[in-house]
């Protein structure tokens, strides 16, 4: 046992810095899907009682409610990684697109969609830096070949 402890001392500080950085390690059995699905409709009602605190014309404004979404991110991902299973995985993500489907379903993204100015804005626009261009050129020729003169 001492000849081990000579042969690797480096990683026994090590162990416990492992042990920090692993945090929640899935178990080595693997993934247990059907406990999963027991396991997160837990973080479902949990969101669904906190977002009876916001009005419903409020829930697509994002700021009113971060911190129960956040808190039901977090609660899907401990209860995957407490059953062996990766986060995120397809059961968590079809378990958290139902709860979006419920909840913001009326929610829609409000997209611009831009549209080229008219023509009388649009010729302007080009014509002018590239008319200002020229004639800025042809003054900077124009004096240099004058500069026998300037004194």
């Amino acid at each position: 046992m001492e000849t081990r402890a000579r042969r690797r001392p480096h990683l026994f500080p090590l162990l416990p810095l492992l042990l920090l950085l692993c945090g929640e390690c899935p178990p080595v059995g693997g993934c247990n899907e059907k406990r999963m699905l027991a396991m997160l409709p837990h973080c479902g009602q949990t969101f669904a009682e906190r977002m009876k605190k916001v009005e419903v014309w409020k829930w697509c404004n994002l700021s009113e409610f971060i911190v129960y979404y956040e808190s039901f991110t977090n609660c899907t991902e401990v209860e995957t990684n407490v059953v062996g299973c990766y986060w995120p995985n397809p059961l968590a993500e079809s378990f958290i697109a139902g709860v979006h489907r419920r909840f913001f379903q009326n929610c829609s993204v409000d997209r611009q969609h831009w549209q080229d100015p008219p023509d009388e804005i649009l010729i302007p626009l080009i014509a002018v830096p590239i008319l200002l261009t020229i004639a800025m050129t042809g003054v900077v020729v124009w004096r240099s070949k004058r500069t026998d003169q300037v004194v």
